[in-house]
């Protein structure tokens, strides 16, 4: 117990101190040298943490206090920023839409960033420095307010261990010549089964063409019925035998044309957890690029 009070007096004052953080448009300077800091305690699974960014203030008395949220303990870092807001001389409960990008460093570099709220993978655990540049709007009308927020986020969780991984035997391919590229799929978890989706795809307006004699592959099918239109430019593999010591081996042909076209490769996997719905996951595969 004595822990936990100490615990709570460190994330109290941090709260105290946000409030004079952050120097952004219609807020008040910060005094140098604060910062919010908010440290998560162990977690033994996904948790989120919190932490005081900044006030952002209006000409007319407008206010908006917006916190910085990450997440971890699973193989993503949701971002988030949900503020309250409102007005003087107003009774009404504003509910608050929060929108805008964020960006994580760690020891000074960047090792996340995305849109807000989103999602990036999991670097691992340490000290997070959190810049979000946010547009918070209120329900009913009346805050309408945009800024720069920071706090400071420690998180504890270990970076999971990837269950499923993409390897290919080439990193480029040629201009106007057809290049057969050789992916192995592994899955390393005794956890889940051996079903994975896994998919290629270039740049459309290349003119780019992949193809595979495999039979577990396919180019999509888009279009209503009757169409029987086909991205030439992806393949998408339904995989079912993947094991741990036993990956899956898909072999495809890229034709590139005059212009030259990356290829990205990603897979889609189940992890059942009895009748659990959201259960999946996605792994990045290699880029092979063109020159």
């Amino acid at each position: 117990m004595a822990a936990r009070r100490r615990t709570l007096r460190i994330l109290t004052g941090a709260a105290a101190a946000s409030l004079a953080l952050i120097s952004t448009a219609w807020s008040r300077p910060a005094p140098p040298g604060h910062e919010v800091r908010a440290q998560a305690p162990a977690a033994e699974g996904p948790a989120t943490l919190c932490a005081p960014a900044g006030v952002l203030r209006g000409a007319d008395g407008e206010r908006a206090a917006v916190s910085l949220c990450a997440g971890s303990g699973t193989p993503v870092m949701a971002v988030s920023a949900p503020a309250n807001c409102g007005r003087p001389g107003t009774s009404v409960r504003y509910a608050c839409l929060t929108s805008g990008t964020w960006t994580a460093k760690r020891q000074g570099r960047t090792v996340a960033s995305g849109a807000l709220p989103g999602s990036q993978p999991y670097p691992g655990p340490g000290v997070y420095d959190v810049t979000a540049t946010v547009h918070v709007r209120s329900t009913p009308g009346g805050v309408d307010l945009r800024g720069t927020v920071r706090a400071v986020l420690t998180l504890s969780a270990p970076k999971q261990r990837p269950t499923h991984r993409v390897e290919v035997d080439r990193t480029a391919l040629r201009r106007g010549a057809t290049t057969t590229l050789t992916y192995r799929v592994y899955r390393d978890s005794e956890q889940g089964d051996g079903s994975a989706r896994f998919g290629l795809i270039g740049e459309e307006s290349t003119g780019v063409r992949i193809s595979t004699a495999d039979a577990r592959c396919v180019n999509p099918l888009i279009g209503r019925a009757p169409s029987k239109a086909r991205l030439t430019y992806s393949v998408d593999c339904a995989l079912t035998d993947l094991q741990p010591g036993r990956p899956a081996t898909v072999r495809v042909q890229v034709t590139e044309g005059s212009a030259c076209s990356t290829v990205v490769s990603k897979l889609g996997y189940w992890m059942p957890r009895g009748q659990a719905l959201y259960t999946g996951g996605m792994v990045e595969g290699p880029t092979v690029g063109c020159g």
